[in-house]
């Protein structure tokens, strides 16, 4: 067999495998002239290895990365580390995801050759197609030879049907995404600006198509990647529970007798206004999930307007009381220091998770991280005072809240200072809503 002209390596972490899964996916079915290879760097130094036996044939090398804006900081520490171990005139990293989408440049200037934008399926394609050569394609950002910041704007969306969701050839699985892009548009989410403010999802016929072979393969589990599961096969802010329940009842049978479904549940949330006795009982029905996640978000009706979540605080209980009726295990996400968040909302949302657990939910509790590509990415930093902290550490201790807002809390004071070192053009860092007056803002 010929030497690759082009070997693929991914830096292979499990944060970030389904992206992976998915251009792997893409791939598998394309067809090319380009004679390539791929390989999984698990670690920086077999990262390292990989490169250096790609350019021992004297292939180009794209070294394809993929991460969230919490970990830019410390992946660019690594790829420093990688580039002492191998590194050459043929060798280009690719970043690509929410934040390499959302800063290109902040990106490229931290060390990686390209930023992608957008979606990558059709990006990896043309690139695979080239070489490796990124002249010309669209969905990146690069510098020229002569330094100059190229952009070719963002990949083209096409149809979740045109590739699958996982990959049959490297033998990489992962929960199915169903749908993509989301419709509400939370001031605090990187979603609806990379994908789009719009519904895209996976036809039931194709994800019938994936699941029988997931069963030919022996693996049992069917689970989702949904921004918010019971607005399968909508295109508004209502549920389409026919489309949800043709959804569940093909994939049981696709599955068989020995498989389970999970919906609703990890990696995905169904969103409180959505919650009703029909809807539970058609997870219960159908799927071998006990719990389910709902996204309140916070207590304080004034901050969820503020972040445009679009529900109110009546909606998460009334969800998490049917919830329970029903029999479901609630797991409820809240994000504390949210802009414009004073002493009366923290001191709401507390009541509200207290008044949560004691119904039976835990509480995933999470630190406000003004995350690039959102509305509020230029916001202060999630912080939370110390009467907070030992309120939410009661909850923790009696096994009622759970999750790493601590740690999110470091990731959202590097976060606001990177941002500050990018300031967008023609935007006020002051953003937030006027808190009443005597009130003392606790997110900065």
């Amino acid at each position: 067999m010929s030497d690759p002209e082009l070997v693929l390596v991914l830096r292979y972490r499990k944060a970030v495998t389904y992206g992976f899964h998915v251009l792997l996916g893409a791939l598998e079915q394309h067809e090319t002239g380009t004679r390539y290879e791929v390989h999984f760097g698990d670690t920086a130094k077999s990262t390292a290895e990989h490169i250096q036996a790609a350019l021992a044939t004297g292939a180009k090398v794209l070294v394809l990365w993929s991460f969230y804006s919490p970990d830019a900081a410390a992946l660019a520490e690594e790829l420093s580390r990688i580039r002492e171990l191998a590194d050459g005139s043929s060798v280009l990293h690719v970043a690509g995801g929410v934040h390499a989408t959302a800063e290109p440049v902040q990106t490229l200037d931290a060390g990686w050759d390209v930023a992608a934008i957008g979606e990558g399926e059709t990006t990896l394609l043309a690139l695979v197609d080239a070489k490796g050569d990124p002249t010309g394609i669209g969905g990146l950002a690069y510098r020229d030879t002569g330094g100059d910041l190229v952009r070719t704007g963002k990949a083209k969306q096409r149809p979740l049907d045109d590739f699958p969701g996982f990959s049959l050839r490297w033998d990489r699985f992962n929960a199915l995404e169903i749908t993509r892009g989301c419709v509400y548009a939370c001031r605090f989410c990187q979603t609806p600006f990379m994908f789009s403010a719009r519904f895209r999802h996976r036809s039931i016929g194709n994800v019938r198509w994936h699941v029988d072979r997931m069963r030919a393969r022996e693996l049992r589990d069917v689970r989702f990647v949904t921004p918010t599961a019971l607005s399968y096969g909508s295109q508004t802010d209502e549920p389409n529970l026919a489309a949800v329940e043709e959804l569940l009842a093909s994939c049981k049978e696709g599955i068989g007798p020995h498989g389970r479904v999970f919906f609703g549940s990890f990696p995905s949330e169904i969103r409180p206004e959505h919650v009703s006795r029909e809807a539970l009982r058609l997870v219960k029905r159908y799927c071998a999930n006990n719990n389910i996640i709902v996204g309140a978000q916070s207590g304080s009706d004034r901050v969820l307007d503020a972040a445009k979540r679009g529900h109110g605080v009546e909606d998460v209980r009334r969800a998490v009381r049917l919830g329970v009726e029903e029999g479901f295990r609630i797991n409820v996400d809240m994000i504390f220091g949210m802009p414009g968040e004073g002493a009366a909302e923290v001191a709401e949302s507390l009541a509200l998770a207290g008044e949560l657990a004691d119904l039976g939910a835990r509480i995933h509790a999470h630190t406000f991280m003004p995350l690039p590509g959102t509305p509020w990415r230029d916001a202060p930093p999630g912080d939370v005072d110390p009467a907070t902290i030992s309120e939410v550490d009661r909850l923790s201790q009696r096994g009622a809240l759970y999750g790493h807002w601590q740690k999110q809390r470091d990731h959202a004071a590097r976060l606001a200072a990177a941002a500050a070192a990018y300031p967008r053009p023609g935007r006020s860092r002051t953003i937030l809503p006027t808190l009443p007056v005597g009130e003392q803002r606790l997110s900065g």
